[in-house]
């Protein structure tokens, strides 16, 4: 899952080093347009809905919170 994660984030903005443990919001990798494509691109890669209540910054500006959320989702 992490794999894919990093490969999504990637093919979103190919200029940042999504391996790093950083806080991607706060670093100023991704923004909220970003994260609406990555909601988008999650939703169709795992075929899950996300809650629109789930789509805050914290779930989305590390690699282990975007797998939390998806955790939550039903995704193993």
């Amino acid at each position: 899952m992490k794999e894919q994660i990093i490969e999504i984030l990637t093919n979103l903005r190919p200029e940042f080093d999504f391996t790093e443990d950083v806080d991607f919001i706060e670093e100023g990798m991704i923004d909220s347009l970003d994260v609406v494509n990555l909601v988008a691109e999650l939703e169709l890669t795992y075929n899950i809905n996300i809650d629109g209540l789930d789509v805050v910054p914290e779930n989305f500006s590390t690699i282990d919170n975007i797998m939390k959320l998806l955790s939550k989702n039903g995704v193993k």
